[in-house]
Protein backbone atom coordinates (compact mmCIF):
# COMPACT_ATOMS: atom_id res chain seq x y z
CA UNK A 1 0.00 0.00 0.00
CA UNK A 2 1.40 3.42 -1.01
CA UNK A 3 1.86 5.91 1.82
CA UNK A 4 1.14 9.56 1.11
CA UNK A 5 2.53 12.53 3.00
CA UNK A 6 -0.82 14.26 2.58
CA UNK A 7 -4.27 13.12 1.49
CA UNK A 8 -6.70 15.95 0.74
CA UNK A 9 -10.40 15.12 0.52
CA UNK A 10 -12.17 17.66 -1.69
CA UNK A 11 -11.01 18.89 -5.11
CA UNK A 12 -12.46 22.38 -4.94
CA UNK A 13 -10.77 25.75 -4.52
CA UNK A 14 -9.17 25.09 -1.13
CA UNK A 15 -8.27 21.45 -1.78
CA UNK A 16 -6.61 21.95 -5.16
CA UNK A 17 -4.72 25.04 -4.06
CA UNK A 18 -3.44 23.36 -0.91
CA UNK A 19 -2.36 20.35 -2.98
CA UNK A 20 -0.39 22.45 -5.45
CA UNK A 21 1.42 24.43 -2.76
CA UNK A 22 2.25 21.32 -0.70
CA UNK A 23 3.30 19.28 -3.73
CA UNK A 24 5.66 21.99 -4.93
CA UNK A 25 7.31 21.93 -1.52
CA UNK A 26 8.25 18.29 -1.92
CA UNK A 27 5.32 16.45 -0.33
CA UNK A 28 3.66 13.42 -1.92
CA UNK A 29 0.05 14.56 -2.22
CA UNK A 30 -3.13 12.72 -3.18
CA UNK A 31 -6.43 14.56 -3.75
CA UNK A 32 -9.67 12.56 -3.57
CA UNK A 33 -13.12 13.79 -4.61
CA UNK A 34 -16.39 11.91 -4.83
CA UNK A 35 -17.58 13.94 -7.83
CA UNK A 36 -16.60 13.00 -11.37
CA UNK A 37 -15.65 16.61 -12.17
CA UNK A 38 -13.27 18.62 -9.99
CA UNK A 39 -13.87 22.24 -8.96
CA UNK A 40 -17.51 22.35 -10.03
CA UNK A 41 -18.29 25.23 -7.66
CA UNK A 42 -15.51 27.30 -9.22
CA UNK A 43 -16.91 26.46 -12.65
CA UNK A 44 -20.35 27.96 -11.92
CA UNK A 45 -19.20 30.84 -9.72
CA UNK A 46 -19.51 34.48 -10.73
CA UNK A 47 -21.86 33.65 -13.58
CA UNK A 48 -19.18 31.35 -15.01
CA UNK A 49 -16.40 33.92 -14.69
CA UNK A 50 -15.29 33.23 -11.09
CA UNK A 51 -15.12 36.22 -8.77
CA UNK A 52 -11.80 34.88 -7.46
CA UNK A 53 -10.90 37.54 -4.87
CA UNK A 54 -11.62 41.08 -3.68
CA UNK A 55 -9.15 43.98 -3.62
CA UNK A 56 -10.93 45.63 -0.67
CA UNK A 57 -10.32 42.79 1.79
CA UNK A 58 -8.68 44.21 4.92
CA UNK A 59 -6.74 41.35 6.50
CA UNK A 60 -6.09 43.44 9.62
CA UNK A 61 -9.84 43.66 10.29
CA UNK A 62 -11.43 40.56 8.71
CA UNK A 63 -14.51 40.85 10.92
CA UNK A 64 -15.66 43.55 8.47
CA UNK A 65 -16.16 40.93 5.77
CA UNK A 66 -16.41 37.55 7.50
CA UNK A 67 -18.98 35.89 9.74
CA UNK A 68 -17.88 33.44 12.42
CA UNK A 69 -18.34 32.84 16.12
CA UNK A 70 -14.72 34.06 16.20
CA UNK A 71 -14.41 36.47 13.24
CA UNK A 72 -10.77 37.19 14.11
CA UNK A 73 -9.81 33.53 13.51
CA UNK A 74 -9.24 34.07 9.79
CA UNK A 75 -6.92 37.06 10.26
CA UNK A 76 -3.70 35.05 10.52
CA UNK A 77 -4.13 33.13 7.27
CA UNK A 78 -5.53 36.12 5.36
CA UNK A 79 -2.63 38.35 6.39
CA UNK A 80 -0.05 35.75 5.36
CA UNK A 81 -1.57 35.01 1.96
CA UNK A 82 -3.11 38.18 0.62
CA UNK A 83 -5.34 39.20 -2.24
CA UNK A 84 -2.25 40.51 -4.04
CA UNK A 85 -0.49 37.17 -3.62
CA UNK A 86 -3.30 35.42 -5.48
CA UNK A 87 -3.48 38.16 -8.12
CA UNK A 88 0.25 37.64 -8.73
CA UNK A 89 -0.39 33.93 -9.33
CA UNK A 90 -3.26 34.67 -11.71
CA UNK A 91 -1.04 37.08 -13.65
CA UNK A 92 1.83 34.58 -13.71
CA UNK A 93 -0.52 32.18 -15.54
CA UNK A 94 -1.51 34.90 -18.02
CA UNK A 95 -5.16 34.98 -16.99
CA UNK A 96 -6.93 38.18 -18.06
CA UNK A 97 -9.25 39.65 -15.45
CA UNK A 98 -11.18 42.80 -14.64
CA UNK A 99 -12.54 44.60 -11.61
CA UNK A 100 -16.25 45.14 -11.14
CA UNK A 101 -17.64 47.37 -8.42
CA UNK A 102 -16.50 47.17 -4.80
CA UNK A 103 -13.18 45.47 -5.50
CA UNK A 104 -14.57 42.30 -7.08
CA UNK A 105 -12.17 40.61 -9.54
CA UNK A 106 -13.49 38.35 -12.32
CA UNK A 107 -11.88 36.40 -15.14
CA UNK A 108 -12.34 38.08 -18.52
CA UNK A 109 -12.99 34.76 -20.24
CA UNK A 110 -14.09 31.90 -18.01
CA UNK A 111 -13.86 30.33 -14.57
CA UNK A 112 -12.17 27.45 -16.41
CA UNK A 113 -9.03 29.65 -16.47
CA UNK A 114 -8.80 29.41 -12.67
CA UNK A 115 -9.43 25.65 -12.71
CA UNK A 116 -6.71 25.12 -15.33
CA UNK A 117 -4.34 27.24 -13.25
CA UNK A 118 -4.99 25.16 -10.10
CA UNK A 119 -4.54 21.90 -12.02
CA UNK A 120 -1.29 23.22 -13.53
CA UNK A 121 -0.04 24.09 -10.05
CA UNK A 122 -0.95 20.57 -8.90
CA UNK A 123 0.83 19.05 -11.88
CA UNK A 124 3.92 21.11 -11.10
CA UNK A 125 3.91 19.54 -7.63
CA UNK A 126 3.39 15.97 -8.87
CA UNK A 127 -0.04 15.79 -7.22
CA UNK A 128 -2.27 12.80 -7.99
CA UNK A 129 -6.00 13.51 -8.28
CA UNK A 130 -8.64 10.78 -8.04
CA UNK A 131 -12.13 12.00 -8.96
CA UNK A 132 -15.29 9.91 -8.79
CA UNK A 133 -13.82 8.36 -5.66
CA UNK A 134 -15.85 8.51 -2.45
CA UNK A 135 -14.17 7.96 0.92
CA UNK A 136 -16.13 5.30 2.77
CA UNK A 137 -14.34 5.36 6.13
CA UNK A 138 -11.44 6.95 7.97
CA UNK A 139 -9.46 5.17 10.67
CA UNK A 140 -7.29 7.19 13.05
CA UNK A 141 -3.62 6.47 13.78
CA UNK A 142 -2.98 4.26 16.79
CA UNK A 143 -0.07 2.95 18.84
CA UNK A 144 0.30 0.10 16.36
CA UNK A 145 0.27 2.15 13.16
CA UNK A 146 1.01 5.87 12.67
CA UNK A 147 -1.22 6.48 9.65
CA UNK A 148 -4.74 7.56 8.83
CA UNK A 149 -6.29 4.69 6.86
CA UNK A 150 -8.91 5.68 4.28
CA UNK A 151 -11.14 3.15 2.58
CA UNK A 152 -12.16 4.56 -0.79
CA UNK A 153 -13.97 3.40 -3.91
CA UNK A 154 -10.54 3.08 -5.54
CA UNK A 155 -8.86 1.12 -2.76
CA UNK A 156 -7.27 1.73 0.62
CA UNK A 157 -4.83 4.63 1.12
CA UNK A 158 -2.77 5.69 4.10
CA UNK A 159 -1.30 9.03 5.09
CA UNK A 160 0.32 10.86 7.98
CA UNK A 161 -1.79 13.99 7.35
CA UNK A 162 -5.44 14.20 6.33
CA UNK A 163 -6.83 17.51 5.04
CA UNK A 164 -10.61 18.00 4.85
CA UNK A 165 -11.51 20.48 2.10
CA UNK A 166 -15.03 19.29 1.32
CA UNK A 167 -16.81 22.65 1.43
CA UNK A 168 -20.32 23.15 2.79
CA UNK A 169 -23.86 22.00 2.08
CA UNK A 170 -24.62 24.59 -0.61
CA UNK A 171 -25.78 23.59 -4.09
CA UNK A 172 -26.26 19.82 -3.58
CA UNK A 173 -26.83 19.27 -7.32
CA UNK A 174 -23.08 19.74 -7.90
CA UNK A 175 -22.10 17.29 -5.19
CA UNK A 176 -22.16 19.16 -1.87
CA UNK A 177 -22.16 16.82 1.13
CA UNK A 178 -21.84 16.79 4.90
CA UNK A 179 -18.81 14.45 4.84
CA UNK A 180 -16.47 17.02 6.40
CA UNK A 181 -18.82 17.64 9.30
CA UNK A 182 -19.19 13.91 9.89
CA UNK A 183 -15.42 13.48 10.04
CA UNK A 184 -15.16 16.37 12.50
CA UNK A 185 -17.80 14.70 14.69
CA UNK A 186 -16.08 11.32 14.40
CA UNK A 187 -12.97 12.84 15.96
CA UNK A 188 -14.81 14.73 18.68
CA UNK A 189 -14.55 18.22 17.23
CA UNK A 190 -17.28 20.73 17.92
CA UNK A 191 -19.57 22.02 15.19
CA UNK A 192 -21.31 25.38 14.87
CA UNK A 193 -24.91 25.08 13.61
CA UNK A 194 -25.06 25.19 9.83
CA UNK A 195 -27.53 27.23 7.77
CA UNK A 196 -27.69 28.57 4.21
CA UNK A 197 -25.85 31.84 3.53
CA UNK A 198 -25.81 34.26 0.57
CA UNK A 199 -29.26 32.96 -0.33
CA UNK A 200 -32.47 34.48 -1.79
CA UNK A 201 -35.25 35.15 0.73
CA UNK A 202 -38.84 34.00 0.24
CA UNK A 203 -42.28 35.33 1.19
CA UNK A 204 -45.56 33.41 1.25
CA UNK A 205 -49.23 34.22 1.27
CA UNK A 206 -51.49 37.06 0.20
CA UNK A 207 -49.27 39.74 1.70
CA UNK A 208 -46.71 39.08 -1.04
CA UNK A 209 -49.24 38.95 -3.89
CA UNK A 210 -48.94 42.65 -4.90
CA UNK A 211 -45.17 42.27 -5.28
CA UNK A 212 -45.01 38.90 -7.07
CA UNK A 213 -45.87 40.76 -10.29
CA UNK A 214 -42.59 42.67 -9.92
CA UNK A 215 -40.53 39.53 -10.68
CA UNK A 216 -37.53 40.47 -12.80
CA UNK A 217 -37.36 44.07 -11.56
CA UNK A 218 -33.92 45.10 -10.29
CA UNK A 219 -33.00 48.35 -8.55
CA UNK A 220 -30.39 49.75 -6.14
CA UNK A 221 -31.53 49.75 -2.51
CA UNK A 222 -30.38 50.17 1.04
CA UNK A 223 -31.09 46.97 2.95
CA UNK A 224 -30.62 46.15 6.64
CA UNK A 225 -31.52 43.77 9.42
CA UNK A 226 -30.86 43.53 13.15
CA UNK A 227 -31.01 46.18 15.84
CA UNK A 228 -28.50 48.58 17.42
CA UNK A 229 -25.00 47.08 17.58
CA UNK A 230 -26.16 43.96 15.68
CA UNK A 231 -27.58 46.04 12.83
CA UNK A 232 -26.11 45.27 9.38
CA UNK A 233 -26.63 47.51 6.36
CA UNK A 234 -25.70 47.10 2.70
CA UNK A 235 -26.13 49.37 -0.33
CA UNK A 236 -26.54 46.96 -3.21
CA UNK A 237 -28.93 45.92 -5.98
CA UNK A 238 -32.19 44.11 -5.25
CA UNK A 239 -34.02 41.71 -7.56
CA UNK A 240 -37.70 40.81 -7.21
CA UNK A 241 -38.48 37.14 -7.93
CA UNK A 242 -41.74 35.19 -8.14
CA UNK A 243 -41.13 33.80 -4.66
CA UNK A 244 -39.45 36.72 -2.96
CA UNK A 245 -36.27 38.79 -3.14
CA UNK A 246 -32.79 38.13 -4.49
CA UNK A 247 -29.90 40.12 -5.93
CA UNK A 248 -26.60 41.06 -4.27
CA UNK A 249 -28.19 43.13 -1.49
CA UNK A 250 -30.49 40.32 -0.37
CA UNK A 251 -27.76 37.68 -0.63
CA UNK A 252 -25.53 39.83 1.59
CA UNK A 253 -28.19 40.50 4.22
CA UNK A 254 -29.36 36.86 4.25
CA UNK A 255 -26.19 35.81 6.06
CA UNK A 256 -27.15 38.10 8.94
CA UNK A 257 -30.92 37.52 8.84
CA UNK A 258 -32.54 35.15 11.34
CA UNK A 259 -35.94 33.50 11.03
CA UNK A 260 -38.99 35.48 12.21
CA UNK A 261 -37.04 38.77 12.17
CA UNK A 262 -37.69 41.60 9.69
CA UNK A 263 -35.55 43.20 7.04
CA UNK A 264 -35.85 46.89 6.11
CA UNK A 265 -35.52 48.30 2.60
CA UNK A 266 -34.99 51.79 1.27
CA UNK A 267 -36.29 51.44 -2.27
CA UNK A 268 -35.17 54.95 -3.25
CA UNK A 269 -31.87 55.49 -1.43
CA UNK A 270 -30.76 58.33 -3.71
CA UNK A 271 -33.99 60.30 -3.35
CA UNK A 272 -35.48 62.43 -0.57
CA UNK A 273 -38.99 61.07 -1.07
CA UNK A 274 -40.95 63.24 1.42
CA UNK A 275 -39.45 66.38 -0.12
CA UNK A 276 -39.90 65.31 -3.75
CA UNK A 277 -43.49 64.14 -3.25
CA UNK A 278 -44.43 67.40 -1.52
CA UNK A 279 -42.86 69.33 -4.40
CA UNK A 280 -44.94 67.28 -6.85
CA UNK A 281 -48.09 68.06 -4.88
CA UNK A 282 -47.44 71.79 -5.13
CA UNK A 283 -46.67 71.98 -8.84
CA UNK A 284 -48.02 68.92 -10.67
CA UNK A 285 -51.34 68.16 -12.33
CA UNK A 286 -50.23 64.63 -13.21
CA UNK A 287 -51.41 61.50 -11.46
CA UNK A 288 -49.33 60.73 -8.42
CA UNK A 289 -48.41 57.37 -9.98
CA UNK A 290 -46.80 59.16 -12.92
CA UNK A 291 -44.84 61.48 -10.61
CA UNK A 292 -43.71 58.55 -8.48
CA UNK A 293 -42.56 56.71 -11.63
CA UNK A 294 -40.00 59.48 -12.18
CA UNK A 295 -38.47 58.71 -8.76
CA UNK A 296 -38.59 54.89 -8.67
CA UNK A 297 -39.07 52.24 -11.40
CA UNK A 298 -42.54 52.55 -12.96
CA UNK A 299 -43.56 48.98 -12.11
CA UNK A 300 -42.70 49.63 -8.48
CA UNK A 301 -44.66 52.89 -8.49
CA UNK A 302 -47.68 51.13 -9.97
CA UNK A 303 -47.55 48.30 -7.42
CA UNK A 304 -47.59 50.77 -4.53
CA UNK A 305 -50.20 53.19 -5.85
CA UNK A 306 -52.59 50.36 -6.79
CA UNK A 307 -52.82 49.27 -3.14
CA UNK A 308 -54.27 52.56 -1.84
CA UNK A 309 -57.22 54.42 -3.43
CA UNK A 310 -56.03 57.66 -1.76
CA UNK A 311 -52.98 57.58 -4.04
CA UNK A 312 -54.92 57.01 -7.28
CA UNK A 313 -55.50 60.67 -8.09
CA UNK A 314 -53.52 63.71 -9.17
CA UNK A 315 -50.53 64.55 -7.01
CA UNK A 316 -52.17 67.84 -5.95
CA UNK A 317 -55.19 65.96 -4.61
CA UNK A 318 -53.40 63.37 -2.50
CA UNK A 319 -53.71 64.12 1.25
CA UNK A 320 -50.47 64.95 3.07
CA UNK A 321 -50.99 62.01 5.39
CA UNK A 322 -51.17 59.56 2.46
CA UNK A 323 -48.10 61.14 0.85
CA UNK A 324 -46.08 60.87 4.03
CA UNK A 325 -47.21 57.27 4.51
CA UNK A 326 -46.11 56.45 0.94
CA UNK A 327 -42.70 58.07 1.44
CA UNK A 328 -42.21 56.16 4.67
CA UNK A 329 -43.27 52.86 3.09
CA UNK A 330 -40.86 53.20 0.19
CA UNK A 331 -37.88 54.49 2.16
CA UNK A 332 -38.30 52.18 5.16
CA UNK A 333 -40.24 49.15 3.97
CA UNK A 334 -40.21 46.60 6.77
CA UNK A 335 -41.09 43.02 5.91
CA UNK A 336 -40.44 39.62 7.42
CA UNK A 337 -39.32 36.80 5.13
CA UNK A 338 -40.98 33.44 5.73
CA UNK A 339 -37.81 31.60 4.78
CA UNK A 340 -35.08 31.26 2.17
CA UNK A 341 -34.46 29.24 -0.96
CA UNK A 342 -32.29 26.95 1.17
CA UNK A 343 -29.11 25.12 0.28
CA UNK A 344 -30.20 24.50 -3.31
CA UNK A 345 -29.72 28.23 -4.07
CA UNK A 346 -27.33 29.25 -1.27
CA UNK A 347 -23.83 30.20 -2.38
CA UNK A 348 -22.25 29.28 0.96
CA UNK A 349 -22.88 27.49 4.24
CA UNK A 350 -22.73 29.43 7.49
CA UNK A 351 -21.32 27.62 10.51
CA UNK A 352 -19.20 24.48 10.36
CA UNK A 353 -16.19 23.14 12.25
CA UNK A 354 -15.77 25.23 15.40
CA UNK A 355 -12.69 27.45 15.16
CA UNK A 356 -11.94 26.73 18.84
CA UNK A 357 -10.88 23.25 17.74
CA UNK A 358 -8.64 24.39 14.83
CA UNK A 359 -5.32 26.27 14.82
CA UNK A 360 -5.55 29.61 13.04
CA UNK A 361 -1.83 29.30 12.18
CA UNK A 362 -1.77 25.79 10.68
CA UNK A 363 -5.43 24.71 10.21
CA UNK A 364 -4.61 21.55 12.18
CA UNK A 365 -7.40 20.44 14.49
CA UNK A 366 -7.16 19.20 18.04
CA UNK A 367 -6.96 15.74 16.47
CA UNK A 368 -3.24 15.55 15.50
CA UNK A 369 -2.66 15.24 11.76
CA UNK A 370 -6.26 16.20 10.84
CA UNK A 371 -6.64 19.56 9.09
CA UNK A 372 -9.65 21.58 7.91
CA UNK A 373 -9.57 24.32 5.25
CA UNK A 374 -12.03 26.48 3.34
CA UNK A 375 -15.79 26.57 3.74
CA UNK A 376 -16.06 23.51 6.01
CA UNK A 377 -14.76 25.72 8.87
CA UNK A 378 -17.00 28.26 10.64
CA UNK A 379 -15.73 31.14 8.49
CA UNK A 380 -18.08 32.70 5.92
CA UNK A 381 -17.28 35.71 3.79
CA UNK A 382 -19.41 38.35 2.16
CA UNK A 383 -20.47 38.10 -1.46
CA UNK A 384 -17.80 39.38 -3.82
CA UNK A 385 -14.75 37.09 -3.78
CA UNK A 386 -14.18 36.97 -0.02
CA UNK A 387 -14.97 33.25 0.32
CA UNK A 388 -12.52 32.37 -2.45
CA UNK A 389 -9.80 34.40 -0.75
CA UNK A 390 -10.47 32.48 2.48
CA UNK A 391 -10.13 29.23 0.50
CA UNK A 392 -6.76 30.33 -0.93
CA UNK A 393 -5.43 31.70 2.38
CA UNK A 394 -6.50 28.79 4.60
CA UNK A 395 -5.16 26.31 2.03
CA UNK A 396 -1.83 28.13 1.84
CA UNK A 397 -1.46 28.27 5.63
CA UNK A 398 -2.19 24.55 5.82
CA UNK A 399 0.23 23.65 3.02
CA UNK A 400 3.09 25.62 4.59
CA UNK A 401 2.45 23.98 7.96
CA UNK A 402 2.45 20.53 6.34
CA UNK A 403 5.73 21.26 4.57
CA UNK A 404 7.33 22.58 7.73
CA UNK A 405 6.25 19.53 9.71
CA UNK A 406 7.50 17.20 6.95
CA UNK A 407 10.89 18.90 6.90
CA UNK A 408 11.31 18.71 10.68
Amino acid sequence: MKTWDVVIVGAGAAGLFCAGVAGQRGLKVLVIDHSDKVAEKIRISGGGRCNFTNRLLDASAPQKHFISQNPHFCRSALSRYTTQDFIDLVQKHGIAFHEKHKGQLFCDHSAEDIIRMLLAECAAGGVEIRSGCAVQSVQAPSDNQPFYILETQQGVVQTTALVVATGGLSIPKIGASDWGYRIASQFGLRLVERRPGLVPLTFDGEAWAPYAQLAGLALPVGIETGEKKNRMHFDEDLLFTHRGLSGPGVLQISSYWHESTPIRLNLAPEVNLPERLQEAKLRSKKLLGNELASLVPSRLAEAWVSQDPALQRTAADVPDKALNKLAEALSSWQLTPTGSEGYKKAEVTLGGVDTRDVSSQTMESKQPGLYFIGEVIDVTGWLGGYNFQWAWASAHACALALAQKHAA
